[in-house]
């Protein structure tokens, strides 16, 4: 992570914000454990995708007995992915000291690794219990964006994840005391940038799955709008994971706005969908129904 020391304070003269200086622990410990307040944040994306989820998840044609067993699945699978993800691409810090690797508190998670775990892990949830994935895709990338808009804060707490520094006025600039000169220095909050982008989609991809014309619109879409802006904002960042000297976040968000893209236009104007093949749409009984025959069983 880039990070010039350990607690610097944190200013954004654009926003009226002079020198406050954000904790990165509670002011307590659980059985001796410091908690990171980078955890906390994290935690809180996690709880309020899923309050938010449970609320809709009947506007999906599933229900939410179904949706905590995809949970169960999905999550520990994409916690494992988001590390190893961030482990293969910085493979030099581990190499020494492979054991390290499996040291996940000290940090390190990729988002795109937590993405590609969570699919994979729709995917066993959709073959075991025969389901159909795209719906819970759907639910999965609306649950991301509440995640990833609160999640980002952590970086904040943490001094992380930020961009290039900026040596002219810049609105939204962010100012990091260096300890080792005293002295100001200005860098681009590309935590706060990727916080903005995320729930101004929530907002959009929140309307737009209201009137979804097919099952996997909402993910389509997702992949579509946090790819094209992960390419920017990735290109503004400090701490890039690398292959070769190409940024991988970067490579990987480009493709996906590239390829959602491509299939959003592709299914628009060659199916011409209906929404009569949505799962909501095509089950004989009602959601209702559906539950009490399952609690039945």
């Amino acid at each position: 992570m880039t990070l010039l020391n350990s607690t610097p304070a944190i200013s954004f003269p654009g926003l009226g914000i002079d020198l406050i200086d954000p904790p990165r622990t509670l002011p307590f410990t659980v059985f001796g454990k410091e908690i990171y307040l980078y955890g906390v944040v994290i935690a809180l994306g996690f709880l309020l995708a899923i309050f938010y989820v449970r609320r809709r998840v009947k506007e999906f044609g599933t229900n939410f007995d179904l949706v905590t067993d995809a949970i169960l699945i999905t999550v520990p699978i994409a916690i494992v992915c988001a590390r190893a993800y961030y482990v293969i691409f910085s493979w030099d810090v581990y190499r020494d000291n492979p054991i390290s690797a499996l040291y996940i508190w000290e940090g390190g998670l990729a988002i795109y690794g937590g993405v590609i775990g969570a699919i994979l892990g729709l995917i066993l949830f959709a073959k075991f219990r025969k389901q159909k994935i795209t719906p819970y895709l759907d639910m999965m990338s609306l649950g991301l964006l509440i995640g990833q808009s609160v999640g980002r804060w952590g970086n904040f707490f943490n001094r992380e994840a930020y961009g290039a520094e900026i040596t002219n006025s810049f609105f939204l600039r962010m100012g990091l005391i260096d300890k080792t000169t005293g002295l100001v220095r200005y860098w681009h909050p590309t935590f706060l940038y990727e916080s903005v982008w995320n729930l101004l989609g929530l907002i959009l991809l929140h309307f737009l799955s209201k009137k979804r014309k097919y099952d996997g619109q909402v993910f389509l879409a997702y992949l579509a709008w946090y790819g094209l802006g992960r390419v920017w904002i990735e290109g503004l960042r400090t701490d890039s994971l690398y292959l070769g000297s190409f940024r991988v976040s970067q490579l990987l968000a480009g493709a996906s706005f590239a390829v959602a893209t491509g299939l959003m236009l592709y299914i628009r104007f060659r199916k011409h969908p209906d929404g009569s093949t949505m799962l909501v749409n095509r089950r004989p009984e009602t959601v209702e129904e559906a539950e009490a025959s399952e609690a039945e069983d």
